[in-house]
């Protein structure tokens, strides 16, 4: 499970940062990956990786500004000629139904696959099954904004293999039968319970995703001891009141959400065009004051969640 962002800036594209787009890589997992926001140009941001648009199951858009929304239409297009046959399901606000069909309707597009647009209420279970939970909440901003959790099934504990060995049991089927916790019988009668030689579960990874938002306790409950997350840092600490008059948050809001909530590791995304070199390397120690795991992100980066 990797985090891999397409476009860290806000508002408007700039030379250093695109808008609004990251992709949340589920490869080794279940072979897919799932986009949140999709900003302009975010086509031309994945021309410069390796990622694959057909590999792209689910999009995820957490409220309808433009630089969070302008290049989808020019996506979903785009994806019918890179190989991509299979459902895509768009998830978000009210009205992203209809932006989407306008577009295509409007400028004559047919996909080749299959696609499900799902509009979200006020709060719930986006998307769950055996892999994955998907849940997601309001936030505050200046348009119906929402902020996603993904949570990941627990991990079965691995076979014990050493133990099992010393036990008695030799390589071969009986250790298979062991893995499934099955009861077995040795040659000289022993009995051994498969449930003794199975390692603890290990924990699912957590990652919580914002949309733009003031600080809020909606998204403290989203964020609730996650692994990773994603928080936007449009100003910087001390400019609390613009943040707030613009429905956004400073770098030490993000920081003393990420502390309240007991996170492990907080990225700063959003970033306005005015904090560029030192300046936005200073959002970054600001955050780090409150909460020392936080890191400022650039376009291109690549995280692994542990």
């Amino acid at each position: 499970m990797k985090l891999h962002f397409l476009g860290t800036g806000a508002g408007v594209p700039s030379k250093p940062r695109n808008v609004s787009s990251l992709m949340l890589k589920l490869l080794d997992e279940s072979n897919e990956m799932w986009m949140f926001d999709c900003g302009e140009a975010t086509q031309q941001q994945i021309l410069r990786t390796t990622l694959k648009p057909r590999k792209v199951s689910k999009i995820f858009i957490t409220h309808l500004h433009g630089d969070h929304v302008y290049g989808l239409p020019g996506f979903l297009s785009s994806r019918s000629f890179q190989g991509g046959d299979e459902k895509l399901t768009i998830y978000g606000p009210k009205g992203i139904k209809n932006y989407i069909e306008t577009s295509l309707k409007i400028t004559g597009t047919t996909l080749g696959y299959p696609l499900e647009i799902i509009e979200l209420d006020k709060k719930g279970v986006a998307f769950e099954n055996k892999q994955y939970r998907v849940t997601y909440d309001t936030l505050v901003h200046a348009v119906p904004t929402y902020g996603f959790r993904i949570e990941e099934s627990d991990h079965p504990g691995e076979l014990l293999v050493d133990k099992a060995h010393e036990a008695g049991v030799p390589n071969g089927p009986l250790l298979g039968r062991l893995k499934n916790r099955e009861t077995i019988t040795l040659e000289d009668g022993t009995v051994l319970d498969g449930n003794d030689f199975i390692g603890e579960d290990k924990p699912g990874r957590r990652v919580t995703i914002l949309g733009d938002t003031r600080y809020c306790t909606q998204a403290v409950n989203l964020a609730q001891d996650v692994d990773v997350l994603v928080h936007e840092a449009t100003f910087e600490a001390g400019e609390e009141k613009m943040a707030r008059n613009y429905y956004h948050s400073t770098a030490a809001q993000a920081a003393q959400l990420a502390h309240k909530a007991h996170v492990k590791q907080l990225y700063l995304n959003h970033i306005s065009a005015r904090y560029v070199g030192n300046k936005a390397k200073q959002l970054q120690k600001d955050a780090r004051l409150i909460f020392k795991s936080t890191d400022i992100v650039y376009d291109f980066d690549e995280f692994e969640i542990e």
